[in-house]
């Protein structure tokens, strides 16, 4: 059985979210080991959203409840976030619902700016944590595998994303009031990852010409010299901060970088002037009382999801959010086959059993005849065919269920892995936790 549990820009803050994504990456491991019935978890956590996708392996009709406060329960060990809290804040998917809002989600559907690029390589990443963590599932494997395909289909069928839409270019937009000439304004970019990469192409799309890189964790060299931009060291980032006219701050850290008193100390000597910080990082890189350095506007994350644009549900968008049922309606349909195969299988081995009994008793009374055996495989292959196709319609249907229960009402037969054949519909349903 899937399960999401998830906070969002749409239900939660961002202190919240920046207090979830600390030690995001190692807290798959801890949700697996808190619960023995857990055979998988992904966490996804970004700027805007932290997710954990689990794969509980537990028959249908099993409450998912002990397992999701169990999950609650690890989540806010690592993250310090009341139990309580989390239970009043965090949704809950199961079922198809999980898969209808991954897709979603990896396609920037769900996103602060619909459509943004950077989503479906986050979610990539995630599962690519999770392999690396051992706490991937091969349904979790599918799920996630399946809403990247999604996600190419939509952004190559829609041109939702196509326009590059992200973080990064919304905050440069909201700048853009800010800056006379992009060519004259002065850049420190904080940062070396992948955000830091789709900033620097932003801010060149711009004109920007005068960008200079500092990395709190040593990798600015190699990065300046990739992408062919000055490096600042540690020794001269309070000078940097405090000349630049846009400081844009991305870096994966735990620990603020930037702060009142880094630019404090640059200015010394220095007469005060207008400065932009914009800060894309989760947990924040900037401490918020930059603010209060006389000339400094401080750009966050909240500050940015609250000039987000509203987008109409124009042409694209419908046909991207149509494309999410029918992939959620496939990944469901295969579900439902994938579950009845055991009965499948069973089923034949009963039959298949029978025939070759049968076969023997006629040898054993001196009928060995090769005609005979021949239409006895034959008959019990036409026999198979009708039990063999409605077992498909049922499955894509959404109603094995009804099927596995003919099965074992007329044959007695129940697969082994009986947890395994838990086929039945589940409600795309996202109750409050």
């Amino acid at each position: 059985m899937l399960i999401c549990i998830s906070a969002s820009h749409k239900n939660s803050s961002f202190e919240l979210l920046e207090r979830l994504s600390v030690d995001a990456e190692t807290l798959g491991r801890s949700i697996v080991d808190g619960h023995g019935t857990l055979s998988g978890a992904v966490v996804v956590a970004t700027c805007n959203r932290f997710e954990a996708y689990l794969d509980l392996d537990e028959p249908y009709g099993t409450s998912p409840l002990p397992a999701v406060f169990s999950t609650i329960a690890a989540v806010s060990d690592v993250s310090g976030v009341p139990a309580d809290d989390l239970r009043a804040t965090l949704e809950l998917a199961h079922g198809n619902g999980v898969a209808e809002h991954l897709f979603s989600v990896s396609a920037g559907l769900e996103s602060v700016v619909v459509g943004e690029g950077e989503i479906a390589g986050q979610v990539r990443r995630a599962l690519e944590n999770a392999r690396a963590a051992g706490t991937t599932s091969p349904e979790l494997e599918r799920l996630f595998q399946r809403a990247s395909q999604t996600s190419r289909s939509i952004k190559n069928r829609t041109g939702i994303g196509s326009a590059g839409r992200s973080l990064v270019r919304l905050a440069l937009d909201l700048a853009e009031s800010r800056v006379r000439d992009w060519a004259d304004a002065e850049v420190l970019l904080i940062g070396t990852g992948r955000y830091a990469g789709a900033s620097l192409a932003a801010l060149r799309e711009r004109g920007a010409e005068n960008v200079r890189v500092y990395s709190p964790s040593g990798r600015g060299a190699r990065f300046a010299t990739n992408h062919g931009i000055p490096a600042v060291t540690a020794a001269e980032f309070a000078a940097a901060a405090a000349s630049a006219d846009i400081v844009v701050a991305c870096a994966a850290t735990e620990a603020h970088v930037l702060s009142a008193a880094d630019l404090n100390a640059g200015r010394a000597g220095r007469a005060p002037k207008s400065q932009l910080a914009i800060d894309l990082g989760l947990p924040r890189n900037i401490d918020p009382d930059v603010s209060a350095v006389e000339g400094v506007e401080l750009l966050d994350l909240e500050t940015i999801r609250l000039h987000a644009p509203l987008d109409a549900f124009d042409e694209a968008s419908t046909e991207a959010h149509a494309m999410v049922a029918k992939a959620t309606r496939k990944f469901g349909a295969v579900a439902e086959e994938i579950n009845v195969t055991p009965a499948v299988v069973a089923l034949r081995g009963h039959v298949i059993g029978i025939l070759d009994a049968e076969i023997e008793r006629a040898r054993a009374r001196g009928d060995d005849s090769e005609a005979t055996e021949k239409a006895l495989r034959h008959l019990v292959g036409v026999l198979l065919h009708t039990p063999m196709k409605r077992s498909r319609e049922y499955a894509h249907s959404g109603d094995a269920q009804a099927w596995l229960d003919g099965l074992e009402a007329l044959f007695g037969i129940v697969p082994e892995a009986e947890s395994d054949v838990e086929a039945r519909h589940v409600p795309d349903e996202r109750p409050a936790v």
